[in-house]
């Protein structure tokens, strides 16, 4: 017997970000009603909200969706919710003791009372189980897509030289001085540049100084999601070696723009990079230098990872991801 009659959905994450491109496919391609709840989803009281508006806003008969890290404080509806990965506890410089707190009382009891709990790789999903103590087949990995303006096609970016890119921000799990030492290290043509996406603080322009290699690291402050397409398809390799990633999607946007990769080997990347990126010890700047030094020296290789980068890539599309979702739903319906 079919027991939901409706499906609602927490519109508030979407916005210009991984989660907020997650939401925002989802929502659509499955023409979810959002339900009517002011303020951040990341608020402190949103717990109390989120159950008010659940509570005057819902029907019984249906289930609550939040493609975000939140979840109401008590649970009278079905409830399914996106935990993207587990950053704000395993990364100390992105937690506090109140996200900590949070995560205990409310995630860690969503997780216990969600009728399923989605993530985004296997990486993420075993990290769940075992910090949740729950079953990981309650657990169902959707991954990410990529936005199909991710393409060979995409007008590229052109400011009148080679550069390498850092699609980043300035959190410390980005691992950004380590990529600023290893640009300065490679030995590379100096007439090549390292672009970041975001604004320069004042400890990248420090260390940028430093190194004396101020003239040749761009920062172009927010980048719109329009453009980064083209932003790829410029450039000459992404260089993303991120201490911590639940996905990743700069690896496979990029690999869909075919441009070469330099990833990590450690948390999610490796799964999703697969063999078409060069791997390193995100912590060894040797090895970052290393791979830096490949990429722009070995014309071959870039081709070679071009072409495994684009068969890696058309892994992870969005039907893919929302195919999964719907099939959660279905699921419970029948519940």
């Amino acid at each position: 017997m079919v027991r939901i009659l409706k499906i609602y959905f927490d519109a508030r994450w979407i916005g210009d970000h991984g989660i907020g491109r997650f939401a925002r496919v989802v929502g659509e391609k499955l023409q979810l009603e959002p339900i009517e709840i002011s303020r951040s989803p990341s608020s402190p009281l949103d717990p109390v909200r989120f159950f008010l508006a659940i509570f005057l806003k819902t029907i019984k008969k249906s289930l609550i969706f939040s493609p975000g890290f939140n979840a109401p404080l008590f649970f009278i509806r079905k409830f399914v919710f996106v935990i993207h990965d587990l950053n704000h506890i395993d990364r100390p410089e992105n937690s506090s003791f109140l996200k900590r707190l949070y995560y205990e009382i409310i995630m860690k009891r969503g997780c216990r009372k969600a009728f399923k709990v989605l993530t985004v790789s296997e990486f993420s999903r075993r990290r769940i189980a075992d910090w949740a103590c729950i079953d990981i087949n309650k657990i169902i990995n959707v991954g990410n897509g990529v936005d199909p303006s991710y393409c060979l096609t995409a007008i590229p970016y052109s400011p009148g030289y080679t550069y390498l890119l850092c699609v980043s921000n300035r959190k410390e799990h980005k691992n950004e001085q380590r990529i600023l030492e290893a640009f300065s290290d490679a030995g590379i043509d100096p007439a090549i540049r390292l672009i970041f996406t975001g604004s320069v603080n004042s400890q990248m322009a420090s260390l940028c100084e430093k190194l004396k290699i101020q003239e040749k690291v761009i920062f172009l402050g927010r980048v719109a999601e329009i453009d980064l397409p083209g932003l790829y398809c410029g450039a000459l390799a992404l260089i993303f070696p991120s201490l911590y990633e639940g996905f990743g999607l700069p690896v496979i946007e990029a690999m869909a723009c075919g441009v070469p990769v330099l990833t990590s080997n450690t948390t999610s990347l490796p799964e999703i990079a697969g063999n078409a990126a060069i791997l390193v010890d995100p912590m060894n700047v040797k090895e970052i230098t290393a791979g830096i030094s490949r990429l722009c020296s070995d014309l071959n290789l870039r081709n070679e990872l071009r072409a495994k980068g684009i068969e890696q890539a058309g892994h992870f599309t969005w039907d893919k991801t929302v195919q999964k979702v719907a099939s959660v739903f279905e699921s419970a319906k029948d519940d």
